[in-house]
């Protein structure tokens, strides 16, 4: 059964920086595909960004690219977002999620939470004006 467990959520200010983890376990064949989401008040869970845990290639929604960044970290089975120049619209319930279906080009395409079979606990990030 593979399992997520995230950290690294809290308050900042407008401008500051965070960084999620997100420790893998139980995965016992394929390469997952990571995503990271987030979910508002009242607002549906969003695509944030995908790393691809075999060749690290990432792909980011068009409000965080450029200022997020997605990594894996093969030797400690961990994943990151790398989160800098935060907003108050960043603030948000994230997620990891991860499938272990497909390849690397299907990670790139990965936009939908339906696609993505595992799901981490969820962490808050606050960004104050």
């Amino acid at each position: 059964q593979v399992q997520l467990v995230e950290s690294g959520g809290g308050s900042v200010q407008a401008g500051g920086s965070l960084r999620l983890s997100c420790r893998i376990s139980g995965v016992t064949y394929g390469s997952p595909c990571l995503g990271w989401f987030r979910q508002a008040s009242g607002k549906e869970r969003e695509w944030v960004a995908s790393v691809y845990y075999g060749d690290a290639s990432t792909r980011y929604s068009d409000s965080v690219k450029g200022r997020f960044t997605a990594s894996r970290d093969t030797s400690k089975s961990e994943a990151y977002l790398q989160m800098s120049s935060l907003r108050p619209e960043d603030t948000a319930e994230y997620y990891c999620a991860a499938t272990v279906h497909g390849s690397s080009v299907l990670c790139s395409r990965r936009r939908a939470p339906s696609e993505f079979d595992y799901w981490g606990q969820g962490t808050q990030v606050t960004v104050s004006s």
